[in-house]
């Protein structure tokens, strides 16, 4: 099996689990949000609506980045999951907006809160136990295909299982204390916490989507790479992009001006050679050479990134 059909195959199982689960769990929270009331677990059940709409869209991303590369997308279909996580990140955000909204309309006209049943309590349990076995699924599978977009739903489930500990926790409070208004406060902060998790992501797809990096030890392993090979020096004017799991780079090297042609490709194959032993996930590599000298009489370049001025960045 190939690499890209691999990774498709465990991403669609992924996602297939994960629609089938949280659209259990969405439809129990909900009808029981409607059974007692409660604000804070209709907030739940509609984080776990959300869920499922990031199933579907794994699954559909499934299919496309196994697509290989045509004369439209020479780089292959890979920024699809990152686009698709993108889109995800706003429909995450106008969820957790709309609760916010309910929340603090239901904090304004304090005399419609009544008191919390016992349904909502036993959906907030229920929805802990099924989120943990999600959870432990997707970071399996996400692992496994080194997936973006099953790892964050992985984390998202994480912090799903937080949530609805808080949502327990909360009620079990309101319930103890006769303090109903504890629901709609305990819907509040979990769509802050929608929110935050929302612009999170959008942060993490968005660097991605303007091909920008900001692991150095990824352009440490390059530089190191590069050097290590006899006969080349300076490397420079590197430039690292994530393409979904995948990576690709482009760098500059000098050698000696009196080889040949034919020695200097050979030194450029070697350095690729070592590029792709230190870092397994390079896509492609593009490598300039110039004569040794020639960079101290340019103009400063204006794009990628130097060993000393990764130092700086430090």
């Amino acid at each position: 099996m190939e690499m890209e059909s691999f990774r498709a195959h465990y991403i669609k199982v992924a996602g297939t689990i994960a629609l089938l689960g949280n659209a259990v769990l969405a439809a129990v929270k909900l009808l029981f949000a409607y059974l007692s009331g409660s604000l804070a677990v209709m907030g739940d059940g509609i984080d776990s609506s959300t869920d499922v709409l990031i199933a579907i869209v794994t699954l559909f991303i499934s299919g496309m980045i196994s697509k290989p590369s045509d004369k439209d997308h020479p780089w292959g279909h890979g920024r699809a999951e990152t686009t698709a996580t993108m889109m995800l990140a706003f429909i995450i955000f106008f969820a957790g907006t709309q609760l916010v909204m309910k929340s603090v309309v239901k904090l304004l006209n304090h005399n419609d809160i009544q008191s919390i049943s016992n349904y909502a309590i036993i959906a907030a349990v229920i929805s802990i136990t099924g989120k943990a076995l999600l959870a432990v699924l997707q970071y399996h599978y996400g692992k496994i295909a080194n997936s973006d977009i099953v790892k964050a739903n992985a984390q998202n489930m994480k912090n799903d299982i937080v949530m609805s500990a808080g949502v327990l926790a909360g009620l079990v409070l309101s319930d103890i204390f006769n303090c109903p208004v504890l629901d709609p406060v305990i819907a509040l902060a979990v769509g802050l916490w929608v929110i935050k998790n929302a612009s999170s992501l959008f942060n993490q797809t968005n660097t991605e989507l303007m091909d920008g990096n900001v692991d150095n030890i990824l352009y440490r392993k390059l530089f190191h790479a590069a050097i290590s090979v006899e006969g080349v020096s300076n490397p420079h004017k590197a430039r690292i992009r994530k393409i979904a799991n995948l990576i690709d780079i482009d760098l500059d090297i000098e050698v000696h001006p009196d080889i040949t042609v034919y020695e200097a490709h050979e030194l450029a194959e070697r350095v690729e050679e070592a590029v792709r032993n230190e870092i397994p996930e390079v896509y492609d590599i593009v490598i300039h050479i110039e004569p040794e000298g020639s960079d101290s009489h340019q103009p400063k370049e204006r794009f990628g990134l130097t060993p000393h001025q990764l130092e700086q960045k430090n």
